[in-house]
């Protein structure tokens, strides 16, 4: 089955082997389809904030839910998407503001960030 849209939201830095797990969503894209991968970036900024920050200190997540040799870099994920056949088309951060209570878009790709990926159409 073949789908316009795939959402892969906080789940590439679970699965065990990333690239093939790209690579199989990536067949299931439609020609000229997309694909929104979130994730978090494999930083020491994104262990103190995502797993320090967020599982020990204000339990927002049961603790060990992150592993940080798990997280993944964006060059590592725009590579297996290259590699499957997706041209990587916009990308951007997501920084959380604590005040606010709010999440925005960011040029700041440390901790948060996502990718947009297109399928290129069938000729």
């Amino acid at each position: 089955e073949e789908f316009d849209v795939i959402l892969n939201m906080e789940v590439v830095e679970h699965v065990p082997d990333m690239p093939f797990f790209v690579g199989v969503c990536a067949e299931m894209v439609k020609p000229g389809g997309i694909m929104f991968v979130a994730t978090i970036n494999r930083t020491f900024k994104a262990l103190a904030l995502a797993i320090v920050g967020a599982e020990i200190v204000l339990r927002w997540l049961p603790r060990g839910t992150h592993q940080f040799g798990k997280l993944v870099r964006p060059d590592e994920l725009e590579k297996a998407l290259r590699d499957a056949g997706m041209a990587v088309a916009d990308r951007t951060g997501v920084t959380y503001n604590p005040i606010a209570d709010r999440w925005n878009r960011s040029t700041d790709m440390d901790v948060n960030y996502m990718l947009l990926a297109e399928k290129h159409s069938a000729a």
